[in-house]
C-alpha cells in the first residue's frame, strides 16, 4: 500500500541524500557550503549534525578542484555527490568534465568508471541576473558519455537520486532553482525511478509541448488555458536530456500531428532544436505544422522583474505560440 507523503522540491532532495547516506558509507556530499550553512538553497539542511564532517563536506571556492577530487574519489570506489552552488560556477569545472569524467570509461577501455553525481542549481526567475539565471542543462547534454536529469517534480526530486548513485556513469542533475520552495506529494513506496523515460504529465490529441525542469509548470498552465479554446494538448516531461528517451515525445507526435518546444535555454543552439530536429528526421510526414519553438530572448538575463519575465519562457507565450499552429 502506497504511503503519499506531501514535502517540498528542496525537503525531497534532502530526504533522498539522507536515504542515500544512511543506507551506503561510500556515499557523501561535498560542495560549498553544504555543511555549517546547510546549503546555498538549505537542500543540505540538518545533514551536518547527523554524517558529521567526514561526510558532508564544506569545500573551498573552487569548482575545478572539488569537482576533481569527486571524480578521484568515485575511481577509488566512493559514491561522492558534488554540489556545485550555481550551473553559471560549473563553468569552472568544465576541464574535469569533459576531459576527465566524461571520457576516462572509455579512455581506459572500460577499465574505469566514474560513478560520480553532480547537483546544481539552474535556471532564471529569481531576479539574480546575467551571472546567476544561466539554463546551461542544453550545453551539458551535447556530451557522451555522462547522464543529464532535470527533475520537474517533487517526487523525481525524491526518487531521482537513488537511481543517479547506482549508475556506474556520471549523472549531472538540474534542479531549476525556482522549484525548491513548490510542494508535492511523493510516494514513499516508490522506489529509484527510470532516469532513462519521459513522462506525459498531460494527455491530449491536438498537439504535443514538450518541456523539462522549470518550465514545466508553465506548460501545463498553458496546457489549461487551451483546453476551453478547443485544443487538447498533451505534456511531455523530458526528464532526463541525456540520454533523450526519444520514443515517447514522437509516438506522441504521431498521434497529435503538432509538436511546440519550451525550452529555457537560448533560441540559438538550444535544446529546443535538437528536439526539433529529431522530429523533421523522424515524424516530418506526421505534422500538420512547423515545429514550433519557445525559448528564452537572446540577451543576458535582465535584474529587473519586468524585463527578467519577458525575457524567459511564459505561460502566454506558449498559449500564443499554439494558438498561431492552427
Amino acid at each position: 500500500m502506497s504511503e503519499k507523503t506531501k514535502m517540498t522540491y528542496r525537503e525531497a532532495m534532502r530526504a533522498a541524500m539522507r536515504e542515500a547516506m544512511r543506507s551506503d558509507p561510500r556515499v557523501f556530499l561535498m560542495g560549498e557550503d553544504v555543511g555549517r550553512y546547510g546549503g546555498a538553497f538549505a537542500v543540505s539542511l540538518g545533514l551536518l549534525e547527523e554524517f558529521g564532517p567526514e561526510r558532508i563536506r564544506d569545500t573551498p571556492l573552487s569548482e575545478s578542484t572539488f569537482t576533481g577530487a569527486g571524480i578521484g574519489a568515485a575511481l577509488g570506489g566512493m559514491r561522492p555527490i558534488v554540489e556545485i552552488m550555481t550551473v553559471n560556477f560549473s563553468l569552472l569545472a568544465l576541464d574535469q568534465i569533459l576531459n576527465n569524467a566524461a571520457t576516462l570509461r572509455h579512455m581506459s577501455g572500460g577499465q574505469f568508471s566514474v560513478p560520480l553525481v553532480v547537483r546544481m542549481a539552474t535556471g532564471g526567475g529569481r531576479q539574480l541576473a546575467a551571472q546567476h539565471s544561466h539554463s546551461l542543462e542544453g550545453w551539458y547534454a551535447h556530451i557522451p558519455g555522462i547522464k543529464v536529469l532535470a527533475p520537474a517534480t517533487v517526487s523525481d526530486a525524491r526518487w531521482m537520486l537513488a537511481a543517479s548513485l547506482a549508475d556506474p556513469d556520471p549523472v549531472f542533475i538540474f534542479e531549476h532553482a525556482t522549484l525548491y520552495p513548490v510542494e508535492g506529494e511523493v510516494d514513499e513506496s516508490a522506489g529509484p525511478c527510470d532516469i532513462s523515460r519521459a513522462a506525459v504529465r498531460r494527455e491530449g490529441r491536438d498537439v504535443t509541448l514538450i518541456t523539462y525542469g522549470g518550465s514545466l509548470g508553465k506548460t501545463l498552465q498553458a496546457a489549461e488555458l487551451l483546453e476551453p479554446e478547443g485544443i487538447l494538448a498533451e505534456v511531455i516531461d523530458l526528464r532526463a536530456l541525456r540520454p533523450l528517451d526519444a520514443e515517447t515525445f514522437l509516438n506522441s507526435v504521431t498521434r497529435t500531428h503538432r509538436a511546440c518546444v519550451i525550452d529555457e535555454g537560448w533560441r540559438t543552439g538550444s535544446f529546443a532544436a535538437e528536439i526539433s530536429a529529431q522530429i523533421m528526421e523522424r515524424a516530418f510526414d506526421e505534422l500538420d505544422a512547423p515545429v514550433a519553438r519557445v525559448c528564452s530572448e537572446e540577451v543576458p538575463m535582465p535584474y529587473a522583474k519586468h524585463m527578467e519575465e519577458a525575457a524567459l519562457p511564459q505561460t502566454d507565450k506558449i498559449v500564443s505560440a499554439v494558438k498561431s499552429m492552427f
